[in-house]
């Protein structure tokens, strides 16, 4: 049952939902946090914190959460407590979308653009491939209570085609390179979301999840 002391992975069928669940479980043991998969709104409004997985084209994530019957609770987590989006979770965030021209929810402003770097090289002579899947250096824009300990340049996982840019500076507080620099963390008030995968991240992304359990915003 949800409650005060309760973390909410929201389930409207889109998400990475089990690795997602798993790592914030391994993030809660000892914390006296429960975490639970759900796909019922009054479970997400009650929860304490809430975080977004999402996997696959934004159009279908938005439709489906919207068709779940999800798309309030979230909006009211985004507005009344700690919520954390994860890959297209956070692009869900942002105003738009290039994939298939699609809105996105419009709490952090900014557009997701797909990827166009065909014909181009890596530094070691490849070409550059997307979808992007592999592990690149985050570099901490700035300081955030979900940052925490975690070291600036750490390595994170990524698999997306699809990146962000914000239209403030003060809400991308974390890029990354792949053929150009792109924002992948957003934060803004009581909301953090990475592009990348913190549960496919090895200890620095279970950090992650960790210091969301205890970010008081």
């Amino acid at each position: 049952m949800a409650g005060s002391r309760t973390v909410a992975v929201v389930d409207y069928g889109m998400g990475n939902l089990r690795s997602v669940s798993q790592a914030v479980q391994h993030a809660a043991e000892g914390q006296g946090v429960a975490v639970i998969i759900t796909a019922r709104p009054e479970e997400v409004m009650a929860a304490e914190r809430v975080v977004l997985p999402g996997q696959g084209a934004m159009r279908d994530c938005m439709r489906e959460l919207h068709d779940s019957g999800l798309k309030e609770a979230v909006l009211h987590a985004a507005a009344n407590k700690p919520l954390m989006g994860v890959c297209v979770g956070m692009q869900m965030l942002l105003d738009h979308s290039e994939e298939q021209d699609t809105p996105g929810l419009g709490l952090i402003p900014g557009r997701v653009h797909r990827f166009q770097l065909e014909g181009q090289l890596q530094p070691d002579g490849s070409r550059y491939k997307v979808p992007q899947m592999g592990w690149n250096r985050v570099h901490q824009m700035r300081a955030h209570p979900v940052w925490g300990d975690v070291p600036d340049n750490s390595w994170f996982y990524f698999v997306h085609s699809f990146y962000a840019r914000t239209d403030a500076q003060e809400h991308s507080v974390g890029e990354s390179e792949y053929g150009l620099r792109f924002t992948c963390a957003v934060a803004r008030d009581n909301i953090f979301a990475t592009q990348f995968h913190p549960e496919k991240s090895a200890a620095f992304g279970l950090s992650l999840y960790r210091n969301f359990l205890h970010w008081k915003p």
